[in-house]
């Protein structure tokens, strides 16, 4: 398994490797930059097919918290953990607690959070092994509504910027995924009055958004080729990748999923399309917004916070459309400067 020579290491500084015999743990932490702070960011739990899948994943999504961190103005640094095991999986006791000793090993350098398959209770476990843990029951809490507020009010300037609009009311937007983040997004965009078409692997996520907010339920494989303005993928990354993008009728891409592009040239396929995207690691800002807010805990500066997402998507859209860039690399360039002026 290469790490140094991976295509999707970048510059990380460390890569830890984590098992546990007793509990069955197999993890990774990846530590991207800390010229911020202390690097943060979500433990996923996916039973990923292969290690070297579980490697990529960690990798991309750590290197995505630090941009992420930088251009939503936190001093926290980027990382990641992964567990590699099935996030159904009910002895959940054991398997945290030794990940909270890993955590612990690490001595700072690294605070984690839940993340995909998994929970505010299983961080709670952890904690009991370490103070490295963030998003507490009783402080910040379950990010997921934040996430949701930020990719909302990112949908929003994305409409604004492309058609001029203020409001949401008539469009028609399809959701692939409506997990915890994706349930409050569809819950937010019902109410301003959107119509949705929504997808996911869990029947009974869709029928709960389907009976509260009257969305329209189609097949995984159908929701690239629905009839609507705007694609939001909510689900695990690359969905957008050669097989898919040449399917979308949407003309603005503009969900909560972390690292919706396969490669950054599907990225320039989006441009070439005249689909306006909205880079993931900045519409989906709100839930580590939300965390970061933990000491002192204060849910009202915590949504003020969240809601400069709107005006930071707008300036890279703006940006991008005066220079003839895509959204991605204005983005990527803007969480450099300020990357670089904090080592400086």
């Amino acid at each position: 398994m290469a790490v140094f020579n991976h295509v999707s290491f970048d510059e990380h500084e460390q890569v830890v490797f984590c098992h546990d015999k007793e509990s069955g743990l197999k993890a990774i932490v990846a530590i991207h930059n800390t010229n911020l702070g202390p690097a943060v960011g979500g433990c996923r739990m996916w039973n990923y097919p292969s290690d070297d899948e579980a490697l990529t994943d960690v990798l991309r999504l750590s290197r995505g918290m630090t941009y992420k961190n930088a251009l939503a103005g936190l001093s926290m640094g980027g990382g990641k953990s992964v567990i590699i095991a099935d996030p159904k999986t009910q002895d959940r006791e054991a398997l945290f607690r030794a990940f909270g000793r890993f955590i612990d090993s690490i001595g700072g350098r690294y605070y984690s959070a839940e993340d995909v398959g998994t929970t505010t209770a299983d961080i709670m476990i952890a904690h009991q092994e370490t103070p490295y843990m963030m998003g507490l029951e009783g402080q910040s809490g379950d990010p997921s509504p934040f996430t949701a507020l930020g990719t909302y009010l990112g949908i929003k300037a994305a409409v604004k910027h492309q058609r001029g609009l203020d409001s949401l009311k008539g469009l028609k937007i399809s959701v692939q995924g409506v997990g915890h983040v994706g349930y409050y997004l569809c819950k937010h965009l019902h109410e301003e009055g959107a119509e949705l078409i929504v997808t996911d692997i869990h029947q009974a996520s869709l029928d709960k958004v389907a009976a509260e907010f009257g969305a329209i339920v189609v097949a995984p494989q159908d929701i690239y080729t629905q009839d609507v303005d705007v694609y939001a993928p909510c689900a695990l990354g690359a969905t957008l990748n050669d097989t898919t993008l040449p399917l979308l009728k949407a003309t603005i891409v503009a969900g909560c999923a972390n690292n919706q592009l396969a490669e950054v040239r599907h990225g320039e396929m989006l441009k070439d399309m005249g689909i306006l995207y909205a880079p993931d690691y900045v519409i989906n800002a709100g839930g580590i917004i939300n965390v970061s807010f933990e000491k002192d805990y204060d849910a009202a500066k915590s949504t003020a916070k969240v809601e400069e997402i709107y005006n930071t998507l707008l300036k890279i859209f703006t940006q991008a459309e005066a220079q003839n860039r895509t959204t991605g690399a204005v983005a990527d360039e803007m969480a450099k400067t300020i990357i670089d002026a904090a080592k400086k």
